[in-house]
């Protein structure tokens, strides 16, 4: 009697695709990581630069100093991950995701309420609303990935956490509202140097 093999749907295939992509994230460490350490350090730089220029528009709070820490500790969570994937060390990978993500999606957060607080603000008309929808967006994946990891769906939870970097990149785009107004960038280290080039670009200007 000849036995008939069955052929494998669409699901059991995407499910296989997506487990040989989370095997592949696991093999290839040195590339992912190297990926992912240049995602660190570029937002790790984003953060730093719309803190100082909340602050160089005299709008320095409590609120921005906030910012500053969560998108700093987030930063780090992108560094955990990319040097701990999660075939390798499941803990370590875990701790990343929760940095990058949930206190990540708390930056973004404060960012939508800098928006509407914070100079320049020309852009907030459609950078709020935009902030506001991706922000939400991030806040469902992340409440999806948390309930399918517990579950033990490791396929989903894996589709909700690329989907969440996908909505991540689009937050860091909007950057480019505010940034779009930056002339220049300097750093002062000490009050007496900041002091000193404000004291002397009038005088310039009276030359």
């Amino acid at each position: 009697m000849n036995t008939i093999k069955s052929i494998p749907s669409k699901v059991e295939c995407s499910e296989s695709c997506i487990m040989f992509l989370l095997t592949c994230w696991g093999e290839y460490n040195p590339l992912i990581s190297a990926h992912l350490i240049w995602s660190f350090l570029t937002a790790l730089w984003i953060v730093i630069m719309r803190f100082q220029q909340v602050r160089d528009f005299n709008c320095a709070s409590r609120v921005n100093t906030v910012s500053l820490v969560l998108g700093f500790i987030s930063s780090i969570g992108i560094s955990i991950l990319g040097n701990f994937q999660q075939t390798v060390v499941m803990g370590a990978h875990l701790l990343g995701a929760f940095l990058a993500f949930f206190v990540g999606l708390a930056y973004f957060w404060v960012q939508v309420w800098l928006t509407y607080r914070a100079k320049p603000s020309d852009d907030k008309k459609w950078a709020g609303p935009a902030r506001i929808i991706f922000c939400s967006l991030c806040t469902c994946l992340v409440l999806l990935m948390s309930v399918f990891h517990n579950i033990g769906y490791r396929s989903e939870a894996a589709m909700c956490e690329w989907a969440l970097v996908m909505c991540f990149f689009m937050l860091f785009g909007i950057f480019s509202a505010e940034f779009r107004h930056i002339d220049f960038h300097q750093l002062h280290v000490q009050n007496e140097g900041l002091n000193k080039s404000t004291l002397e670009s009038p005088a310039q200007h009276n030359k």
